[in-house]
């Protein structure tokens, strides 16, 4: 059964713990199925483009853009999790945050 986005209700009272449950499952959602993905897809497209590019300075420039834009991309995403992770300590959350 898939799991919902709202971990309250339906006779269960919210609290301020399920709120930051919901900020977490947002933020995986994001991270692992749209982020990451992309990602990756735009590191192929670049990868692809940089191998046809025989020699052709445009392409060659082009793929190089793609490339380091994905990796960047990627160090913020994953960087962004370290920096959410630090302030949702100092706030005292120890929920299930550390499971990504």
């Amino acid at each position: 059964m898939a799991q919902g986005l709202v971990p309250c209700g339906h006779g269960n009272p919210c609290t301020i713990g399920d709120f930051f449950t919901m900020l977490h499952r947002i933020y995986n959602f994001l991270v692992t199925m749209i982020a990451t993905p992309l990602a990756i897809i735009a590191l192929t497209v670049g990868g692809i483009i940089l191998m046809t590019s025989a020699g052709n300075p445009n392409l060659v420039s082009l793929g190089k853009k793609i490339l380091w834009a994905a990796i960047i991309g990627l160090f913020l995403v994953w960087g962004s999790w370290v920096i959410i992770n630090f302030i949702m300590e100092i706030l005292g959350y120890s929920g299930t945050w550390h499971t990504l």
